[in-house]
């Protein structure tokens, strides 16, 4: 199995915001940095076939630009072990119920993330794994995944997944 973890683009800063917490939205700048590293994760050739996401608009809405670049055929399958605030745990006991061949993407919030991907690499939720928005990390497994059984293929920070999709995007000009 192949799990990307994506963390959710720039939202609307929670003391701008009047609306509930859940509802709190990407600003125009996180729509489009995070429509310039879904370009970047594209050139990583994988082929997901599954793609979750929080119920939070602000991952649900980053799941949607991810599944527009990426994976157009997929449906975005809200999760509520990726919801703000739930245990790593519940995510990766999620995770292990998928095919052994499944390549996952999951969009959710920080801290969460990163302590699924140091359960997953470590066998502990440690709170020192942190992703920046719109950033990513692949974690592999031979089979199921389980706690402490992940290796460690990438960790992009959004900057280097822009980076990638800039330079397709300018071999595809150069090329037509």
């Amino acid at each position: 199995m192949n799990c990307i973890l994506v963390r959710h683009g720039i939202a609307v800063e929670p003391d701008e915001w009047e609306g509930t917490e859940e509802k709190r939205p990407l600003t125009e700048k996180g729509k489009r940095r995070v429509r310039q590293a879904a370009e970047g994760l594209a050139t990583l050739d994988y082929t997901p076939t599954h793609l979750f996401t929080s119920p939070f608009v602000r991952a649900y809405d980053t799941a949607r630009q991810l599944r527009t670049v990426i994976c157009p055929t997929l449906k975005v399958e809200t999760r509520d072990e990726l919801a703000a605030g739930t245990k790593p745990e519940r995510l990766v006991a999620f995770l292990h119920t998928l095919p052994s061949d499944a390549v996952v993407i999951c969009v959710g919030h920080e801290p969460q993330l990163g302590e699924v991907a140091s359960l997953l690499l470590c066998g502990k939720a440690f709170p020192n794994f942190p992703l920046k928005k719109a950033g990513a990390v692949c974690i592999e497994s031979e089979g199921l995944m389980d706690p402490g059984q992940g290796l460690l293929r990438w960790w992009l920070q959004p900057m280097q997944l822009r980076a990638f999709g800039k330079r397709a995007q300018a071999k595809r000009c150069e090329d037509s």
